[in-house]
């Protein structure tokens, strides 16, 4: 009798001979990048150092595509951004101590967005690891004690033979959902030293599905058929699996309004009869969300942003589907369903009775028209003015990162993406620096299509550097940055609270010289003329940058009251 698990793919003669007399010259590094290369990876970013140069050397012997950025946090963003919009999992490739620990603030902001980041760093020779401080250089007692809190696992190296296997087990956990970074670690030695071990050929790292459970899906699908006020929050895990056309389908079957968090942007047509677009941070959304008897939120924790800063209270049943188990009823009690977003959807789908509801879009059409009252009251045309150019000067497919900063914060809740996977920001943990260097990874993902990123000058100082990059590998990115002369958001929020600001004042360069002096073309613009000037730049191939002195307001909130 034959079991499954006697099966054993048994190897040809000439891939025996193959094993047997591998080629010369190889080292560790090189199984790092065959082991990439048998995975599928094709691209891979990232900043050598030391400790590291094994890997980088191997390169040349691969067919991977290394793009190199200035500053390992901007290249862990770069990474993000790939892992975003190709939904791959993107190596990242870093040096021991002060080179991965500046990579920190980009995996938590892809662990708060989802983003499959494969880091892979180098570590101290292994006669140092174990805590003993031996002083060798970059030498930290523990450096996966770093990231153990930041990326969904860690892995380290301890021998050659262990090198395939363990980047292979990162690959399948940053690609199961929830997506997220994971780190590998490698001893320089281990990199350094020269392999006879064959070529990494055959490789198995497939992720694992969420499956909800059919006895939950069962129940709210009843619940959502049955409903008298249904409604919906689609967050940013129905993008990552992208499964916008089921919620648009589960939407139109219950005739149920939806809304999406800043996370979710695209998850559903803005101008859809039933979307109530992205207007969280707005007391009549929430009101409305409040008021539903049967709410399902997919694929969203219900953080602070996402909850109009906590002030959201439903008093209806909520559903709640999420992949991330810790984000689970963390907020709300709920019918929790552990589960991907596409594969939930899909249940229910099959599922729901269809129900309809002629007031539904009636009701969306009130609330939006509060909102846009709310608005208009506030002497805010500036601001929507500079929104609505940048919507017209920049092509419907095209990706737009954005980074911390007050035209981001207006778009979050105004910007009409027009495609769902297609615009992006670092809301999910919050950290400046984000918007360009992201935008170069997403254009290293996809060179036919113009990408925006969009920054203050304050973050824009982040990031600088990597114009360097774009210029280098000729990038399609064209960066919009609004220069009000420091960190605006803290200006108002400090100004609002204690009567003056402090320390938010910046003293900035010509930014259109700056660029220029990298050879890339900049221009300075002005409210009236951005449109023109913006898609002027978009339309040109590589890299450019287009400067808007204007100082913005953010919309009054709604949660202080």
């Amino acid at each position: 009798m034959t079991h499954d698990h006697d099966l054993v793919l048994r190897p040809t003669a000439a891939e025996t001979s193959a094993a047997l007399n591998p080629p010369p010259g190889r080292n560790g590094g090189d199984l790092v990048v065959e082991t990439l290369t048998g995975l599928g990876a094709t691209t891979v970013f990232g900043l050598p150092g030391q400790h590291a140069l094994g890997m980088f050397d191997a390169l040349r012997r691969s067919d991977l595509r290394y793009v190199g950025l200035r500053v390992e946090n901007n290249a862990g963003f770069a990474a993000d951004a790939y892992g975003r919009v190709t939904g791959e999992a993107a190596p990242l490739l870093l040096s021991t101590g002060p080179g991965a620990l500046t990579s920190l603030a980009a995996l938590q902001e892809a662990a708060a967005a989802s983003a499959p980041v494969l880091a892979i760093s180098s570590q101290i020779p292994t006669a140092g690891l174990g805590g003993g401080r031996h002083g060798y250089l970059h030498e930290l007692p523990d450096q996966q004690a770093s990231f153990r809190g930041v990326v969904k696992s860690v892995h380290t190296v301890r021998t050659q033979s262990q090198i395939p296997s363990a980047i292979a087990a990162a690959w399948e956990s940053a690609l199961t959902v929830p997506h997220g970074p994971v780190w590998v670690e490698i001893p320089q030695d281990v990199l350094l030293a020269q392999t006879s071990l064959p070529v990494v050929t055959a490789l198995d790292a497939t992720p694992k599905d969420v499956v909800p459970r059919p006895e939950l899906t069962a129940v709210a699908a009843h619940l959502l058929s049955n409903a008298t006020r249904p409604a919906i929050i689609a967050g940013g895990g129905v993008v990552r699996a992208d499964a916008a056309g089921k919620l648009r389908a589960l939407a139109e079957k219950l005739d149920a309004p939806v809304i999406t968090t800043f996370g979710g942007k695209g998850a559903f047509p803005w101008e859809h009869p039933l979307s109530l677009q992205s207007w969280l941070e707005d007391r009549h959304t929430t009101d409305f969300l409040e008021d539903a008897d049967v709410l399902l939120v997919v694929g969203s924790g219900l953080g602070e942003l996402s909850s109009n800063y906590h002030t959201f209270k439903p008093r209806g049943r909520v559903i709640q589907i999420e992949a991330d188990l810790g984000k689970l009823e963390s907020n709300h009690p709920a019918l929790g369903i552990h589960a991907d977003a596409r594969l939930a959807l899909s249940a229910l789908l099959e599922t729901v009775g269809e129900r309809t509801d002629p007031t539904a879009a009636d009701r969306v059409g009130t609330v939006l028209t509060r909102v846009r009252e709310r608005i208009a009251a506030q002497e805010l045309t500036l601001e929507q003015d500079v929104l609505a150019s940048v919507r017209r000067a920049l092509p419907d497919d095209s990706p737009s990162f954005w980074d911390m900063t007050i035209l981001a914060y207006w778009a979050w809740s105004a910007f009409d993406p027009r495609g769902s996977n297609t615009m992006h920001s670092a809301q999910g943990a919050g950290g400046l620096g984000y918007g360009f260097p992201a935008a170069l990874g997403a254009a290293a993902a996809d060179p036919t299509r113009p990408v925006l990123a969009v920054s203050g000058d304050g973050g824009a100082l982040y990031s600088i550097a990597e114009l360097a990059t774009a210029k280098q590998y000729d990038l399609n990115v064209t960066w919009l940055i609004v220069d009000d002369g420091g960190y605006g958001i803290l200006r108002e929020y400090m100004t609002d609270t204690f009567g003056e600001a402090t320390a938010t004042e910046l003293s900035r360069p010509d930014y259109v010289a700056l660029a220029e002096s990298f050879g890339v073309p900049g221009v300075r613009t002005t409210r009236e003329t951005l449109e023109v000037d913006l898609a002027k730049a978009l339309a040109a191939r590589g890299p450019s940058l287009v400067l808007l002195p204007a100082v913005l307001r953010m919309f009054a909130p709604t949660h202080l009251g």
